[in-house]
């Protein structure tokens, strides 16, 4: 099994209308057949139900996400927010998608929100032949907390299904985000009370590395980067959103994980769109490194972030669905890789820190 640790599923279902119960080929060509703006600005679609399948992707953390006005990418990015109100919402309306979502297919998605549920959709997939028609299991991720108008609504964000909170994705007035440093501020360090004493994962993902070397030093609950290459990989970049050695490190201290983002421009700073498609041994570099920084295969994982921004055209050479990180396993098994540290690459470390949170 996959797990992927962040795709903007929500985002994409009420921004371009996009079916994930459909393969991406069919989206792909219905997409074509419309003349719909998504594959312009957001790139052909990597994810559909029948590719998790044949990719085996049992698991998928689903993002609620929206842009700050200021950060509005065109006119045809509309879920964008002017202060909390707007942006709880925004993040509301994702969550009731995610339950619609998996009301109305149950034989293709479902929410998990406890240990239970956790179990017995892992127990299914063992006991299931891998061509087997199953469930997705979603885990339901804020990115971005400004959906959170004070500290006391967080058990209600709770109740709705949400079990990892990010404070940043722009700057946010909890701290600073990518593109917009910045420490933690008196308001972030309440949301990080609110979140501990509520049992939420804390996503250190776009926090600038002022901000998120106090949380993860001071945050009581457990702690993830679902979505964050190193940034010794990429020294060409001056941007903030990738994380620095010493973050890395105080994660890997945390006993906390890493997702992998195989995004060209994540991978090389130097690649542009329009230039030729990376290498997967890209992304194996930056899995290793994690694995070489910390001194084991137990700190590191897979978070995608496909269709947040990009599509096939912007992902490796090979990689034309979600179903094709399956290819990384003989790439990671030529260096030296175990069975067991592929397993806890592609799923043990996330269920890891999903067994500390589900209740």
């Amino acid at each position: 099994m996959i797990i992927d640790a962040h795709e903007d599923l929500a985002w994409n279902m009420l921004t371009f209308g996009r079916d994930y119960t459909r393969s991406a080929a069919e989206t792909r060509r219905a997409e074509a057949e419309t003349g719909s703006t998504a594959p312009q600005v957001n790139g052909n679609t990597l994810l559909g139900y029948p590719d998790y399948l044949r990719g085996q992707v049992g698991i998928v953390f689903g993002t609620l996400f929206a842009a700050p006005n200021r950060r509005k990418s065109g006119q045809w990015d509309t879920p964008t927010y002017a202060n909390a109100e707007e942006a709880h919402r925004l993040y509301r309306a994702q969550v009731e998608t995610y339950h619609r979502l998996t009301e109305e297919h149950p034989d293709k998605f479902r929410l998990l929100r406890t240990r239970a549920d956790l179990n017995a959709h892992i127990a299914e997939w063992k006991q299931k032949p891998a061509e087997a028609a199953k469930p997705i299991g979603l885990v339901i991720l804020m990115e971005g907390a400004e959906g959170v108008r004070t500290p006391d609504e967080l058990p209600a964000w709770w109740e709705s299904g949400v079990r990892v909170i990010g404070p940043a994705w722009a700057g946010t007035r909890f701290c600073g985000g990518t593109g917009e440093p910045g420490p933690l501020t008196d308001e972030g360090r309440a949301l990080l009370r609110g979140m501990a004493a509520a049992g939420f994962l804390l996503d250190l993902s776009h926090m600038d590395a002022e901000a998120a070397r106090e949380a993860v030093e001071t945050y009581e609950g457990g702690v993830i980067a679902s979505h964050a290459n190193p940034a010794a990989l990429l020294p060409e970049s001056s941007s903030n959103r990738f994380l620095p050695d010493d973050v890395i490190d105080a994660l890997a201290a945390r006993d906390g994980v890493i997702g992998i983002v195989p995004f060209n421009r994540f991978l090389d700073a130097a690649w542009k769109p329009g230039d030729p498609r990376l290498s997967l041994e890209k992304v194996v570099e930056h899995i290793d490194y994690i694995c070489q920084r910390t001194g084991s295969s137990r700190h590191v994982a897979l978070g995608s972030d496909f269709d947040g921004g990009f599509g096939v055209e912007s992902v490796p050479a090979g990689i034309e669905t979600v179903a094709d990180l399956q290819k990384l396993a003989p790439l990671l098994e030529a260096r030296g890789y175990t069975n067991d540290d592929l397993a806890a690459i592609f799923a043990h470390n996330w269920l890891r820190k999903l067994r500390e949170v589900l209740q």
